[in-house]
Order: C-alpha cells, then sequence, then structure tokens
C-alpha cells in the first residue's frame, strides 16, 4: 500500500448556510439550511474535499464513519459501503417510505448519504496526489461541458422570520415565475426551465407553464410537483400541458401511481422519488413508469454508483439526468465531474447553485451559456476557503437548534401561522 495514500485523519465541519424563502408542497425552505463538510487527510499530506446534508440523522453516524476510516487507503472505495455496514449497523441500506417533502425521500435514506461524501473526499484526494482530475479517475470525460437548468420557484420576497435577505422578490404568480426566468436566463445563460410546482392549484401552475411557453418559445420545460397530485390530476395536467412539457416529474406518488399515469399520457415522466435506490429499478422500469431518472450522487452513494446507475438506464433505454437541492460548490463540482463521464445525458441537470448566495470555495463556479466548463485540475479543482467555512460553522454554532434540521413545514407555520401541512394527494 501506498502510504502517501493512506488515511491520517478525516475533519468534519458543519455548517448552516443561507437560503431563499423557496416554496414547495411540503412548505418553505427554512432561512439556513443544514449541511456538512467532510475533509480526508491523507499520510502524504493531501486534502480531499466531499459534501453533504447536515442534518443529525447524518451527522452522528458520519462521525462514527469518521472514526473508522484513518488507517485505509482512499483508493479502497468500495470498502466503504462494507465499513458502512460494519460500523453504522447497516442503516446505509434502509430505505425511508415516507411521502417525499420537496425531494427529500432519497436524501432520509441516510447511510448512502453517508458514503457518498466520504468517496467525493476520497477520490479529491487521490486526484490531487495523482495529478488527476476528478473525471480521469471515473472512466475520463466525454463531454467538456455540462448543461444545467435553471430551477425556478414560487417564492416570497423575503423569510418573516429573519435571515439573509436578496434582490429576487416575491413570486408568486405567472408574471412573476416569467421574471424570475428571465433573469436566470441573461445572468447565466440558462436554457432549460424547470418549476416547482404542487404550491397551488394545478390551473394556476399550468398558466406559470404555458406564460413561459410564450416567453421563452422553444425552450425546454419541466414541472414537478413533488407528487402532490392524484392520479386524475397528474392525467389532466399531462393533457393541458402535451407538446409543451420537455417532462412532468414526479406528478403523482409511488411506483405503481406514476405507471398508471404513464400508460395514459404521452408525456415523458421522469422521478427522483420513486427511483432512489437500486432495488427500486425493475418495477419501475418493467412497468414503464418513468422515461427519465434523476440521479443524485447523494442518493446513490457517490460517483462509482451514480455511473452504475447510467449504465442501468442506457441498458434499458431510460433517460438520465441530474437532480438538485440545497448544496454548495463542492457538490456541484461533483456533479460536474461525474456529469462529464455519463454517455447520453439528454438532459441539462438541475442545479440550486445560483440560489446560494454563499459557498465554502474560495472561487465560485461560473455557468457560461448555461453550461459549466468540466475542470481538468487535479481533483474536484476545488480549494476550502476556511474563513468562510470558520464563519458558516460559527452560525451553526451559535443557532438555538431551530436550523439544524431541514424542516419545511415548520418553516411555513413560523412564516404563516395557522398554516397546515397539506395530506397527499393535495389536489
Amino acid at each position: 500500500m501506498n502510504t502517501a495514500l493512506v488515511i491520517e485523519d478525516i475533519r468534519l465541519t458543519p455548517v448552516l448556510v443561507s437560503d431563499p424563502p423557496l416554496l414547495n408542497t411540503q412548505g418553505v425552505h427554512q432561512p439556513y439550511t443544514p449541511s456538512l463538510i467532510v475533509e480526508v487527510v491523507t499520510r502524504g499530506g493531501t486534502t480531499g474535499v466531499g459534501e453533504t446534508y447536515g442534518d443529525g440523522a447524518y451527522l452522528e453516524p458520519a462521525r462514527t464513519l469518521a472514526e473508522a476510516l484513518p488507517g485505509r487507503a482512499v483508493t479502497d472505495l468500495n470498502g466503504l459501503f462494507a465499513l458502512a455496514d460494519e460500523v453504522c449497523d447497516g442503516s446505509h441500506a434502509a430505505v425511508d417510505d415516507r411521502m417525499d417533502a420537496g425531494g427529500l425521500r432519497g436524501v432520509r435514506n441516510a447511510g448512502k448519504i453517508r458514503v457518498s461524501a466520504f468517496e467525493v473526499a476520497c477520490l479529491d484526494a487521490l486526484g490531487k496526489a495523482l495529478g488527476l482530475p476528478v473525471h480521469a479517475l471515473l472512466g475520463g470525460k466525454v463531454r467538456s461541458t455540462v448543461e444545467y437548468s435553471a430551477y425556478l420557484f414560487y417564492r416570497w420576497a423575503h423569510h418573516p422570520q429573519g435571515g439573509e435577505r436578496d434582490d429576487w422578490g416575491a413570486a408568486l404568480d405567472p408574471a412573476g415565475i416569467v421574471a424570475q426566468a428571465r433573469r436566470f436566463a441573461d445572468t447565466y445563460g440558462l436554457a432549460s426551465f424547470k418549476l416547482k410546482g404542487g404550491v397551488f392549484p394545478p390551473d394556476q401552475e399550468i398558466a406559470a407553464i404555458r406564460a413561459l411557453a410564450e416567453a421563452l418559445p422553444g425552450r425546454p420545460l419541466r414541472l414537478d410537483p413533488n407528487g402532490a397530485w392524484s392520479v386524475p390530476t397528474s392525467l389532466y395536467v399531462a393533457e393541458q400541458l402535451k407538446g409543451v412539457l420537455e417532462y412532468l416529474e414526479d406528478p403523482t406518488s409511488g411506483t405503481q401511481s406514476m405507471a398508471t399515469v404513464s400508460a395514459a399520457t404521452d408525456v415523458p415522466l421522469a422521478t427522483n422519488m420513486c427511483v432512489t435506490t437500486l432495488a427500486e429499478v425493475p418495477e419501475a422500469f418493467a412497468t414503464d413508469a418513468v422515461q427519465i431518472v434523476l440521479s443524485d450522487h447523494h442518493y446513490w452513494g457517490g460517483l462509482h454508483r451514480t455511473r452504475e446507475l447510467a449504465a442501468l438506464c442506457r441498458t434499458f433505454g431510460v433517460g438520465l439526468s441530474m437532480h438538485s437541492n440545497t448544496h454548495l460548490g463542492i457538490s456541484l463540482a461533483a456533479m460536474t465531474h461525474v456529469a462529464a463521464t455519463v454517455p447520453g445525458l439528454a438532459y441539462a441537470c438541475d442545479s440550486h447553485y445560483p440560489w446560494q448566495a454563499e459557498d465554502v470555495i474560495t472561487e465560485r463556479h461560473t455557468f457560461t451559456d448555461g453550461r459549466l466548463t468540466v475542470s481538468d485540475a487535479p481533483g474536484l479543482g476545488v480549494e476550502l476557503d476556511r474563513d468562510r467555512l470558520a464563519a458558516l460553522h460559527r452560525r451553526r454554532l451559535e443557532d438555538d437548534g431551530t436550523h439544524r434540521e431541514r424542516d419545511d413545514a415548520a418553516a411555513m407555520r413560523r412564516g404563516a401561522p395557522g398554516w397546515v401541512a397539506p395530506v397527499i394527494p393535495r389536489w
């Protein structure tokens, strides 16, 4: 074993990152969202970084896994899951079947989330030690740029309960959504547009999509209500927006319901809710419940396992893109590296990154014509901003506990007293 590639230490830094008041069917984003920065330090003095969710469900087990890693090689990526089984009671294999809240079902599969952050950090360290970019460690890039989509949200102008402010203003009707889309297009060159739905009655969201189609003709449009609709409502929306949508994402909850909708419409269906583990692939693909899977390296356990999912999708003729949740520049770099290595990535990837005003890396990623250039620098091609990392860590230490767990429903109740979490299906 090359001792320079042996893990000497693991550093875990939980942080709170500012988040805008973005609405979804289960509530609103909190003013701050918890994240965890993982650093893997080798005996050769190389440090690799990873990023994941910072809620308690991931933080404590991550500490257990971190304690067990020193002495292992950063090349032993296949051993990560076995180690997680050994020290975390096999919890990485568990699947949580609760209703998705804003795309969180896969996030609740906590073990894969843990492993993904450590895998990315190990790949970053290995790439830096060898002088190779992460995409080279994954087999080499098949594209030099990766396209991203604009992620549109209904939103408030600001958080009623405090937090950082931005200049985006409210977006609560079709005109507000169109203005938001134009700004994304003008500022970042983003050319595909996805609206987070499930917030207002379906006819209002249909009107918003039609307004986007009129204002931005020919641009790919997507709508994602996070399973908020019944099968009949899903079919109604699909009929109203036939020929307008590039795809409809998770209109209803569960593989069987998705299969029923799929059988009755020609509008392609995408998911990041009913396919978040390999065990869910056979039913979803056999029933043609989905035509596009939105991968997420956090959900799936890392970059190698994302490539395994991509191979399955190619085998069965299912499209592939990438899901996003609130994330910083480390995760965006990891997304971009693995996306660069996947053949047939026919759909622009989601990203919340333009919404995030804060970061922990020294140089923010820059979109050019809606794309990110794939870095050829060693590792992920990003470096930690130690001062910023420390500031966001202090924010978490000083928090009274309100923001240490993501809870969109609780944030909504604080901002709109009397609000009651909806029963799903909502419409």
